[in-house]
């Protein structure tokens, strides 16, 4: 058996970058882990400690301590910001290109005369002096206020009302006009447009949107996809492996944000649920790159709740200890993250972190695999496990293993 197992716990950093002050001021000070550490200083996840997740951290807490036997490093981030679109880019192989932020206000008119000219209705609602769109009555189109502001457009629909290949239509066309690094059409079923509206938010004085979480999108037949800037589908890792006859699977979030035209993607958010997906595909599969993203605990940083996020890692451990003996003696797990999001930072946005980089291998302990200047490491080392064409970005670790 040959499978290289990818788990994505989404927002959990390990502290700030170097460069935090200057590119994300007031992320200087975020630690996801610490936080929840400090919080609840007798949290408990017993696989994470084995796999060496205070080895990474760097220092130990009441209940968890060093382990002697982890394969265990920190990866910075080579994106600008701290984004779980191009943190995932990033992982896939992609070197990061910066796109141009701009608040919704500045692009609006520009990208509402694209609407029109493409045959779309793109009504404009305002509050407190800041406008956004409805298009086609049911979809909305505003700022991202759950990222780095100004980096990513969403389009928010109730999907009883419209059907997700129209809202993608709409976000195809605002893709065309922005320069955002994301436009993000997503939605559910069991909501109303009149739930989507009352999630309306301002930030900071010049960022409105609609709260993703509160609009409900999330409860009931949740579908999205990311549309991205300046991102190569053909040098990332799905779609080189594809070429090279490897089974890839995509499953969480990453299904949404990562093309995978050959594989099999599953977009799933309850932990309990993406997990257990990923232990059918360890059940099945004999050779294949199993790619999965638990994204509840980014929600629960969002949320700025980390009894929350707690609990998920707690969940999250659990399942992680069912997978291990799942693996053969050839198979590769790596634990990581894609950026950090701090719920007690004093805000609801993703923080600039360095991230875990937890690996396990049957008969390989003790390696220091340091601090990884790009999360595209682990895509180069998934090429080079699988012998296929090295992505565009990354250096491989599979020589320290």
């Amino acid at each position: 058996m040959r499978r290289f197992v990818v788990i994505v716990l989404d927002g959990f950093g390990m502290g700030a970058m170097k460069d935090a002050r200057e590119v994300r001021p007031g992320d200087e000070a975020a630690s996801t882990l610490g936080s929840i550490l400090k919080d609840f200083p007798d949290s408990y996840f017993p696989n994470l400690e084995r796999l060496g997740l205070m080895n990474a951290f760097g220092s130990e807490s009441r209940r968890m301590k060093f382990s002697a036997s982890a394969n265990a490093g920190r990866a910075e981030l080579m994106h600008w910001g701290a984004d779980t679109f191009m943190g995932h880019q990033e992982i896939m192989g992609t070197l990061p290109k910066k796109p141009v932020a701009q608040p919704f206000q500045e692009k609006i008119e520009e990208i509402r005369r694209h609407l029109l000219q493409t045959g779309h209705e793109a009504e404009v609602r305002e509050t407190k002096g800041l406008r956004y769109l409805l298009v086609d009555r049911f979809v909305t189109v505003a700022d991202n206020i759950d990222a780095d502001y100004g980096m990513a457009y969403n389009c928010t629909a109730p999907l009883d009302f419209i059907s997700f290949e129209e809202e993608m239509e709409i976000g195809r066309r605002v893709r065309e006009a922005a320069t955002v690094n994301r436009v993000i059409p997503f939605g559910g079923t069991g909501t109303t447009l009149a739930d989507i509206l009352a999630a309306e938010e301002i930030r900071e004085g010049k960022y409105i949107g609609i709260h993703a979480v509160k609009s409900g999108s999330y409860r009931q037949g949740y579908q999205c996809r990311h549309l991205g800037y300046g991102v190569d589908p053909n040098v990332q890792v799905p779609t080189l492996l594809s070429r090279a006859g490897i089974a890839v699977t995509l499953l969480g979030k990453v299904a949404d944000i990562v093309a995978n035209d050959k594989g099999k993607s599953i977009s799933c958010v309850p932990t309990e649920e993406v997990l257990d997906l990923t232990i059918e595909e360890l059940a099945h599969r004999k050779e294949a790159f199993i790619c999965t993203n638990v994204q509840e605990t980014d929600l629960a940083g969002h949320s700025q709740d980390a009894d929350w996020y707690r609990r998920l890692l707690e969940l999250a451990d659990k399942k992680i200890g069912q997978m291990l003996p799942l693996l053969g003696e050839e198979d590769i797990l790596v634990v990581m993250a894609d950026h950090g999001n701090d719920p007690d930072i004093g805000h609801n946005k993703h923080t600039r972190e360095n991230v875990p980089l937890l690996v396990w291998k049957r008969g390989k302990a003790g390696v220091n695999l340091g601090l990884r200047t790009s999360l595209s490491d682990v895509g180069a080392t998934v090429c080079d496990y699988f012998g296929a064409e090295r992505p565009q970005n990354g250096r491989s670790f599979l020589g320290c293993l």
